[in-house]
């Protein structure tokens, strides 16, 4: 694999572009008293938007990724962008991290330097690991899939290549979201592969039960009609990008607010502050990083027509299929349906090693909170090492 250095640096024109676009935002209207069950609240959105255009840096957000070791890679036809950062220890093994969707590699930016250099904060050495996080193609900087059918199954197959290709026989990964849907196919179709595997959402791939099961726990049960009331009243965004996503790329890749409040809804809805306040979790920067990133690269299509390939991909896994690589499970406190029981979670991995409660953090806990996630993930591979 010939990989090269990538360096960050978006063009002024587009950063000029944007600011103009922001400042010509046309406001809808709000009904009263409206809250975050509308939707995204007019008060947040004209707060956030105003300094976006006024006070966020999108140049110090460069400076920070750059920071880190880079690279663009041509893997299976495909443009693909990956951090590969270098363990400081003794023996640092490999750790393939996959983010998922309304997310990036940018998660994962204040998570590294635990993984790669624990000692520096206090840890041991010993757990150091070589942290490679990817972007999935359509995402960040990769390049943006063209043709019809490309799925989770092409995105394991690429990461099976990167890991060939960075001289990575058997290799640690950690993975929610999306990215867990990936490493389903390489969990199951190379086992071998995989030293073991971590996640903060086990119920991806989900157990071969229903409401309908008859040897359901009750912990099972009420884990599948919380899922069932989500399903039905929070997972709209799912449904539009699994069916008609070019019809909605119109809006999100030429409006700058409409792409902010579109993915935000979800970095709100899937956190669910206590305070009901999203910048006690993640500060303005972190939040328009990411949308800025989006938006630079103008991949608010091809995130969300990954929903439509994943529904439609022929290429299903056995109904019975079974994950048998060393499982650790750590659950985040404020998102009930990435908290399914463990009988639920078993009837798919067959090998949990470790189980843990992290209390605290939501769907994007590498970004809430990065030092208590990467604890939990070096305490799991500590033994397996």
């Amino acid at each position: 694999m010939r990989y090269e250095p990538f360096h960050i640096e978006v063009a002024p024109d587009a950063l000029d572009d944007l600011r103009e676009r922001l400042r010509c935002t046309r406001w809808p209207d709000e009904v009263q008293p409206a809250d975050w069950d509308y939707g995204v609240p007019l008060e947040f959105m004209r707060d956030i938007i105003e300094y976006w255009a006024t006070s966020f840096d999108w140049r110090a957000q460069e400076r920070r990724m750059n920071s880190f070791r880079n690279y663009r890679a041509e893997l299976n036809g495909m443009g693909v962008h990956f951090i590969h950062e270098p363990g400081q220890g003794p023996n640092p093994i490999p750790l393939l991290i996959s983010h998922g969707w309304p997310s990036s590699f940018l998660e994962m930016l204040d998570i590294i330097p635990f993984l790669a250099d624990p000692g520096r904060f206090g840890g041991s050495p010993t757990d150091a690991f070589d942290v490679i996080v990817p972007s999935i193609p359509g995402y960040g900087f990769s390049d943006r899939p063209a043709r019809r059918g490309f799925s989770y199954p092409d995105v394991a197959k690429i990461w099976i290549a990167l890991m060939d290709g960075l001289g990575y026989k058997r290799f640690a990964a950690h993975a929610h979201d999306h990215g867990a849907a990936i490493m389903t196919r390489i969990n199951v179709n190379h086992p071998e592969r995989v030293l073991g595997y971590h996640t903060t959402e086990p119920s991806i791939p989900s157990a071969p039960v229903t409401l309908q099961s008859e040897d359901l726990t009750d912990a099972e049960r009420t884990f599948l009609e919380t899922r069932a009331r989500w399903q039905a009243h929070d997972d709209g965004y799912a449904r539009v990008q699994s069916t008609r996503p070019q019809t909605l790329a119109y809006a999100l890749n030429d409006s700058p607010a409409g792409l902010a409040a579109w993915l935000l809804d979800k970095w709100y809805a899937w956190t669910a502050p206590p305070s009901g306040n999203l910048e006690d979790c993640f500060s303005k920067d972190q939040l328009l990083s990411t949308v800025s990133l989006y938006w630079f690269t103008e991949t608010a299509n091809a995130t969300g027509r990954a929903y439509y390939e994943g529904a439609h991909d022929p290429r299903a896994l056995p109904p019975g299929f079974a994950i048998r690589v060393p499982t650790g499970i750590s659950l985040v406190a404020t998102q009930p349906i990435e908290r399914p029981p463990r009988e639920f979670v078993a009837r798919r991995y067959r090998d949990i090693r470790y189980w843990t409660e992290l209390g605290r953090g939501g769907h994007f806990i590498a970004g809430e909170e990065p030092e208590l996630l990467a604890e939990s993930i070096r305490a799991f591979f500590r033994p397996l090492r």
